[in-house]
């Protein structure tokens, strides 16, 4: 296999992506050399005595570059992360045209190892719903954020509601009924009270 050039640090990799933005096209190609190593190590695990490695890695570059052209920082997470995540989404894509392409193909035909050692079959990918990894991160984002000023926006019966209202937190969802009884209120007031925390939280948001 090929010898791939070494990450950058994280401020390198600061630099870099900041130059991208910029408008500078070679920055662009170095964060791709410079994560193939991420891609072969991804590719690996897929790889079977009918997959080729240089193929699948050819792939999962796709999903790199991918990765590098929708990346934004405020994602919460290292461009690597991300990355990851988008080669997988590529080299699922792959294998699941491939078993559209070949009706000789066994389900349980295996394709590789997971990390854990653990055999990987065709099957797995198959049934697997096509993600939206951008959409994705977006939603984990948006979720983060709403973890994060809840508590802040807002106090009493207002937090108390929403977070077992909605199950925040790892609490269990609680009806409004359950919620009144738990308050010793009547359910339209707590009603009421959901309904203005989550304007509140809409106009913070």
């Amino acid at each position: 296999m090929k010898t791939f050039l070494s990450p950058f640090t994280p401020e390198q990799e600061a630099d870099c992506l900041q130059r991208m933005k910029n408008g500078d096209l070679e920055a662009k190609n170095e964060l791709t050399l410079r994560n193939m190593r991420l891609v072969a190590h991804v590719a690996k695990k897929y790889q079977s005595q009918e997959e080729d490695l240089e193929d699948l890695i050819s792939i999962g570059t796709i999903g790199l570059m991918k990765a590098i052209a929708t990346y934004k920082e405020n994602y919460g997470s290292r461009l690597a992360t991300y990355a990851v995540r988008c080669i997988d989404n590529e080299l699922l894509m792959y294998f699941r045209a491939k078993k559209k392409n070949s009706k000789e193909v066994s389900l349980y035909e295996p394709i590789g190892t997971d990390k854990e050692g653990n055999q990987i079959e065709l099957m797995d990918v198959v049934i697997s719903e096509d993600v939206d990894v951008v959409e994705q991160m977006e939603m984990d984002r948006k979720v983060s954020r709403l973890n994060e000023i809840i508590p802040k926006t807002l106090s009493g019966r207002e937090l108390f509601i929403i977070i077992n209202r909605y199950g925040l937190f790892e609490k269990k969802p609680m009806t409004q009924r359950e919620i009144a009884a738990k308050l010793g209120i009547s359910r339209s007031y707590v009603s009421r009270i959901e309904k203005k925390a989550l304007e509140k939280l809409k106009s913070v948001f």
